[in-house]
């Protein structure tokens, strides 16, 4: 007698709400179907990949219609946890559930080609991490005997539950260079005795994952490191994912994408810089890392552990009020004192420097001290190339973008281009430098504003004894990675290293006697209401990184601000290194104002070929979300507006914000919104204006 056929439901990287039944011929595929099975199918003419998420003996589609499951990935099902995990992310974050998970999926094993060699050739990484050659005699194991008073009172709250604790979410407030790092690893280490145990610890930027990956391994010398992050090769990544997800990587280290990794044993969780916006994905499914990591810890019943020296506001005030746990460390680990602050005003005339309009007298002679005293320096500044702009002096035409409502930059000779170039940053655009105004034909072309590569060149010329170093994207891109720069700055091979917000946080620099921050204002004032939070803490990350030496005779070091408005707040609370006084502020002047997180947002972006379209395309949705009777009350729409970069690539943009004191009326208006856009929409394009559309939950960008 011939079995009964069996039907999956299967969920595709495609941008519909439904998943799509196939026929499953256990013959010939050699078993039978089990939910989180990753799988070949075909779909219109090509071949996709996709995951199985149900399985019937029924379709209510007529089976001559239906087609075949053609093959099946050499990898165990997608565990119940990830899926509920998955679910959530598609439901919370108004995405398909195949947008959520495929892309989760790396490249190598979304190759059905290659499944069959895959299959035969069981891939294992090699014994030793080609990040490991970089490790320095500097990195030291910090156990347990070796933590200071502060540091083992924080461990012991950590390990005072162990075993029996179900979901804990703890806040780990340290000072910069307090020794957060050792307390966690410490911590992780306690958890990994457990047979099988897998934790893990995800970090914001690549660039800091070589450097802590090198003090895992200090740690861990017997336990299996899986490294998930863009900067190792898609091979590798997928031989990392696949240990992680059969269990056989203990340690999972990565950046955001790493929260959606099959991790079958996973006791633990650590978020590094849990305050850092790059948790935030700004494509596809727009996740925040941190919080999926702690519904993941809640959902499977795990502690949870946010490290931070500058917490978000959010997670400070879960800790303010009871809902996480909170632990501080208010001394650096060695004993030095925090960096001393100076302010210096640039609107003083008495500060002008008569050897260069881009420092002042100040900063110049703590530079030229720190030189003397065998130290290094640090200068940031958050803008790359040489100049912002180059403009006419005769009839003011600017470098604007033809793709966008940008201008491009000015970069020297260098990693984009052999010759001097103007590139957009937005777009990617990439032109020669103009000899002469391409409007009225004056050669006299100047930049105007400052980069990384013009304070490279000015440092160069003041101080050209000493070894100047610049590290941003274009500099990276030119040597063998970030890590290569870094580990210049470690040995003591530079004296003075010129960078973007690379250089801030993280970093243990041992010989850091002088942090200048250069145009600080540059993000004091934005329409952003996050702007000045997200200064402050890059400020206390930055000045975090002078006088951590382990000398205890070395002095704690400086950071020099340059700014026109140093009695701002965010200024005056940095003086103090007041981490706390300037959040319990900063909620002050968001609950007046009713911002996050005393309020919760989302927001629904347009584009198309003309901006009047965008807009008209949000006003209709408006008029008919008000029409129709679906907005609850407190929940407030704004006017849609242009973005701030209108035009990115030859698209204009616009967006339509909405705001609810009540987290799940706003929740309900975004999933009723993707109803009705979906009803004239193939995908995410809608069908009458032919205007992409996009909805996010939680913006931190608008």
């Amino acid at each position: 007698m011939k079995a009964s056929p069996l039907f999956v439901q299967i969920v595709l990287d495609k941008p519909l709400a439904q998943g799509f039944d196939y026929i499953w011929d256990s013959q010939k595929l050699g078993t039978d179907p089990v939910i989180g099975q990753i799988v070949s199918v075909p779909f219109g003419n090509s071949i996709n990949i996709g995951v199985i998420v149900k399985v019937n003996t029924h379709s209510e589609i007529e089976q001559s219609k239906l087609k075949a499951v053609l093959g099946l990935a050499p990898l165990p099902p997608l565990d119940s946890a990830l899926l509920s995990l998955m679910n959530f992310a598609s439901q919370y974050y108004i995405h398909s559930l195949g947008e959520t998970i495929i892309p989760s999926i790396p490249q190598m094993w979304r190759k059905p080609e290659r499944w069959e060699k895959l299959r035969l050739a069981k891939p294992s990484t090699d014994k030793k991490s080609k990040q490991n050659d970089l490790a320095s005699d500097s990195e030291q194991l910090i156990g347990v005997a070796q933590l200071n008073s502060e540091q083992k009172n924080a461990l012991d709250i950590l390990l005072q539950k162990k075993g029996s604790e179900g979901f804990r979410a703890i806040l780990l407030q340290g000072q910069t260079g307090s020794g957060k790092t050792a307390v966690f690893l410490n911590w992780l280490a306690s958890v990994l005795q457990e047979k099988n145990s897998q934790v893990l610890l995800l970090v914001p930027e690549i660039n800091l994952t070589p450097q802590l990956e090198r003090r895992i391994r200090a740690y861990f010398p017997d336990k299996k490191i899986a490294l998930l992050h863009s900067g190792v090769s898609e091979k590798q990544r997928g031989i990392s994912w696949h240990e992680a997800m059969i269990g056989d990587a203990q340690i999972i280290l990565g950046t955001r994408l790493a929260v959606l990794t099959p991790m079958p044993n996973l006791r633990a969780i650590v978020v590094d810089e849990e305050h850092d916006p790059s948790y935030k994905q700004q494509e596809g499914t727009r996740y925040s890392a941190r919080d999926l990591a702690i519904w993941r810890a809640h959902d499977q019943g795990l502690p949870i552990l946010l490290a931070s020296a500058t917490p978000s506001l959010e997670t400070w005030m879960a800790a303010k009020v009871g809902r996480y746990e909170h632990i501080r460390l208010d001394s650096r680990a060695q004993g030095a004192s925090l960096p001393k602050v100076h302010l210096v005003n640039t609107q003083d005339p008495q500060n002008r420097s008569s050897h260069s309009p881009l420092f002042t007298k100040i900063v110049e002679g703590a530079i030229t001290k720190c030189l003397s005293e065998k130290k290094q320096s640090l200068i940031l500044i958050n803008r790359r190339g040489y100049a912002p702009v180059i403009s006419c002096s005769a009839c003011s035409w600017m470098s604007k973008c033809a793709q966008c409502s940008s201008c491009m930059v000015m970069h020297k000779a260098g990693a984009l281009s052999k010759k001097t170039v103007l590139s957009c940053h937005h777009c990617g655009l990439v032109k020669p430098m103009p000899n002469f105004c391409p409007d009225c034909g004056n050669a006299d072309l100047k930049p105007v504003g400052q980069g990384t590569q013009k304070i490279e060149d000015v440092i160069e010329g003041a101080w050209p004894q000493a070894t100047v170093l610049r590290v941003d994207t274009d500099s990276s891109r030119r040597s063998k990675g970030a890590e290569e720069l870094f580990q210049k700055i470690h040995e003591g091979d530079v004296d003075i290293v010129v960078g973007t917000q690379m250089i801030a946080k993280g970093h243990d620099y041992q010989n850091i006697g002088t942090v200048a921050v250069l145009d600080a204002d540059s993000r004091l004032y934005s329409q952003d209401f996050r702007a000045a939070e997200r200064l402050f803490a890059q400020l206390i990350q930055v000045a975090g990184r002078a006088g951590r030496s382990k000398q205890h005779d070395q002095a704690s070091g400086d950071i020099y601000i340059e700014t026109q408005h140093p009695d701002a707040a965010v200024f005056q609370y940095l003086l103090r290194h007041d981490v706390d006084g300037f959040l319990s502020f900063t909620a002050k002047e968001r609950e007046e104002s009713g911002l996050p997180p005393f309020s919760y947002q989302g927001l629904i972006h347009a584009e198309g070929k003309s901006i009047a379209k965008a807009i008209q395309f949000l006003s209709d949705l408006k008029s008919q979300l008000t029409e129709r009777g679906l907005v609850h009350k407190g929940v407030k729409i704004y006017d849609p507006v242009p973005k701030t970069i209108m035009r990115v690539a030859g698209s204009e943009r616009a967006q339509l914000l909405i705001e609810s004191n009540s987290r799940k009326h706003l929740q309900e208006l975004l999933e009723a919104i993707d109803h009705l856009l979906r009803q004239d929409s193939q995908g995410r394009i809608s069908k009458a204006s032919r205007i992409r559309w996009l909805i996010e939950r939680d913006p931190i960008a608008i």
